[in-house]
Parts: structure tokens; sequence; C-alpha cells
């Protein structure tokens, strides 16, 4: 089956006329205007030299010789590191460039600024030369379209060439001013298609650039996994901790016995604190999420929201389970950094107690030395096997985690009759929590 002849000749012309073209086209025209100041410019520079009678006047060698000292000019002007984000807007827009290809951000490094000054050049300069060709070629073809129907025009001629004279030549004149004008609409489209075969090139990331996205790209993953594990060791224990002291609550509702209504008032009041406690927490990592990148902490920790080991006391005093605590040295005086990792390790220890020893006592032991804080765990383990997950907990590879990226390290495992977490954190983490 044959393709129609009008579809055919619509093929032909789409990549002369398109939509896409007169886009690029359009892209070309602003690299002539773009242009205009360096060549006015350049016409003060080349007009004395030319001995030209004004800077407009019908002279080529004025024209052209601004045009060769408008391109330096525009090379230098390329050099600034706003260019390449004003370039990349132009080209995505106008030239039909895919998203990713482009760099995004000023250019900062020398191979970035020099690949933009190419690419400034190149638009220009083809911009320049289309833009002029766009002014001069379409009056200059209607003239000749025109030229059989006009006395006045074929005797002013206005400078139409002498091959066209009042004989058969005459006739081909409406056909010189077509092919003029699909000759100026190929020009553009050949200039805007290497155009856009070398945008990727010059204005595309450079390895610098591709380097600085990873790294941005993974402060934000750290960023994003440190707040996970704030979620969940905070949301966690908690969950943890109320759970025990209302069933232990309703047990004694159960047994109605007076006596013990006390201990359902504490119960009751350690699941207040701990849900309080732990909404305000919840509220703080949230907003962190919810902030702009710009604004959010950065990987290292600054501006790290979340509590330190001066609030231990509160979280041993309503987590549901004993725990006897011996303290060696003053731990306030532990890196804000490292207390506030040690507090969510004890925080995510005292939920692997609960979820896995029930009410067990738990003994803590921190020791503090000039080098490094430690922390020791221990609880005993049940009767019988601790309920398991579905795919598993994260609190303990949170913990290694947390352990790791200040430059420690952490131990879990059974111990004959006990369950003992070891975590050693130095308190020269240079950085930072992450």
């Amino acid at each position: 089956m044959t393709t129609p002849r009008p579809r055919r000749t619509a093929a032909l012309l789409r990549p002369l006329f398109g939509g896409r073209a007169r886009l690029r086209w359009t892209h070309l025209i602003l690299g002539g205007a773009l242009l205009m100041p360096y060549w006015l410019l350049g016409t003060v520079v080349v007009g004395p030299l030319v001995d030209a009678d004004s800077l407009f006047a019908n002279s080529l060698a004025l024209q052209f010789g601004a045009y060769a000292v408008a391109l330096p000019l525009a090379a230098a002007s390329a050099l600034f590191p706003l260019v390449r984000p004003l370039s990349v807007a132009a080209a995505r827009a106008l030239c039909g460039i895919p998203e990713g290809s482009l760099a995004d951000g000023p250019a900062r490094s020398r191979a970035a600024r020099v690949r933009t000054t190419g690419w400034f050049t190149l638009h220009v300069g083809l911009g320049g030369i289309i833009s002029g060709m766009s002014l001069a070629l379409p009056p200059f073809a209607v003239a000749l379209m025109v030229l059989p129907l006009s006395s006045a025009l074929r005797e002013s001629r206005l400078g139409m060439p002498r091959v066209f004279g009042n004989g058969w030549t005459m006739a081909l004149a409406p056909l010189a001013g077509i092919l003029s004008l699909v000759a100026l609409a190929a020009c553009a489209a050949a200039a805007s298609t290497l155009l856009a075969r070398l945008a990727p090139v010059l204005l595309g990331p450079t390895p610098a650039d591709r380097l600085a996205a990873a790294e941005r790209r993974a402060a934000d993953l750290a960023v994003r996994n440190r707040l996970a594990r704030e979620l969940h060791d905070s949301v966690g224990h908690a969950l943890s901790a109320v759970t025990l002291q209302a069933g232990a609550a309703r047990r004694i509702l159960d047994s109605d016995a007076p006596k013990d209504r006390e201990f359902v008032r504490e119960a009751l009041t350690a699941i207040e604190e701990t849900t309080r406690r732990t909404v305000g927490e919840l509220d703080s990592v949230l907003g962190l999420l919810r902030q702009d990148d710009e604004d959010r902490p950065t990987a290292g920790g600054g501006g790290a929201a979340g509590p330190t080991l001066d609030a231990l006391d509160a979280l041993l005093a309503h987590c549901g389970v004993h725990v006897a605590l011996t303290v060696e040295g003053d731990v306030t005086t532990v890196p804000e950094p490292v207390s506030r990792e040690a507090y969510r390790i004890v925080q995510e220890g005292l939920s692997n107690a609960l979820r896995h020893g029930g009410t067990a006592p738990v003994t803590l032991h921190a020791a503090l030395s000039t080098e490094k804080l430690e922390i020791t765990m221990e609880n005993p383990l049940p009767d019988t096997a601790p309920v398991v997950r579905p795919g598993g907990g994260r609190g303990l590879l949170g913990v290694a985690e947390r352990a790791t990226l200040l430059g420690g390290h952490a131990e879990a495992g059974h111990d004959g009759a006990l369950w003992r977490l070891s975590v050693a954190l130095p308190l020269a983490t240079g950085g930072g929590a992450r």
C-alpha cells in the first residue's frame, strides 16, 4: 500500500516547517538577539578600520568584521557560571532536549565553563547568521514571486539579479523565490539540529557535576536513613512499652483486686507519659521530613533533633520494665551527636528487651572514659521462644548502623541465660552521627 502524495509531502516538509522546527528556529533567533550587543560593539571597533560612513553602513567588511569581533566577546562573557543554567533552560524549552541529559546549576568547574563557552559561542554565532538570513531572504523571496506580476518592480529591479529578464526566465522568478525560502528553512533546520546534538555534550553534566550529584544523593539518603531509624526506635519503643503497660493494667482490672489498683494508675500514667513524649519526637522527625532540601539537616548531623542522655532518667522511669542503672563518669558531658545516638541505642535495647523478655528486669551499665562511651545492656532470656515479626526486625541492625557511623561497634547475642548488647562509641566522631 503506497502512501498518499499529500502525506509524503507533509512528511518531507515537517523537518523544515513542523512544530519542533519552528521552536528550534526560535531558539536560533534568540541566539541572534543575544549576539546583537556584541555585534554593535564590534561595529564600533571595526568601523574606523574599514572607513565606514556610519555604524549601519551597507558594508560587508563592516558587518562580517563586527561579527568576527563579537564572537570572542560572547565567548568571554559565557565564562560566568550563571550562563549555563540560562542556556540549559532555553535549550530544554525550545530544542526539545530530554530532561536528564543536561546539567543543572551554575558551571563551577573549569571544564564546565569551557563547555558552556563553546555552546554559547556556537549558539549566538549560528543564531546571528540565521537571524540575518531570516531578515533578508523573505522580502527578497516575496519580491521574486511577484516579479512577473509587477511592472513597477521589474523596472526598479531593487537589486534583483539580471538573469530574470523579460523572457522565459521571468517565469522562473517565483520558483526561485520559493526555493530561497526552502533553503532558509533547510539552513535553520541544519543549524538547530547541530545545536540539539551538541547540547548534551556541551551542556551536559561533567564528571565533577556527576560526582557532586552522587554526593548529594548519598547525603540525602543518609539523612533519610537516619530519620527512619529515629522513627523506628522512638515509635517502636513507645508501642512496646505501651503494649506491656496496657496488658498489665488489664490483667489487674480483670483480677478485681482493689489493693492493686494503684498499679493500674501507675501503668496508665506511664502510658500517658510515654505517648506524650513519643508524639513530641514524632512531630520533630516529621517536621524534618517536611523541610525543603536546603533547610534539612545534613548527613553530618547539624541541626538534628532528638533527645540525648540528659533525658535518660525519664526514658527509664516510663519504659515499662525495671532497669538497674549504673553509670561511671558524667554522661552529660558526652558530645551531643554521641549522646543522641547513645540515647536511641538504649531505647532500642529496651524495646528489644520488652519485646522478647517481657517484664524481666534489665541491667544497664554506662561507662565514660576519655576516649569512648561504653554501653552494656543485659536481660534474662524468656523460657519460651520470642515471637518473630514477619520479615524480621531492624532494631539491632539500626543499633549497629548508629555505632558504625560514629566509628564504633556493637555486638549482640546470647551469653548463657542472658541476652547482652554491648556498644562502644568513640567521643571523637569526626563530624558526628549521620
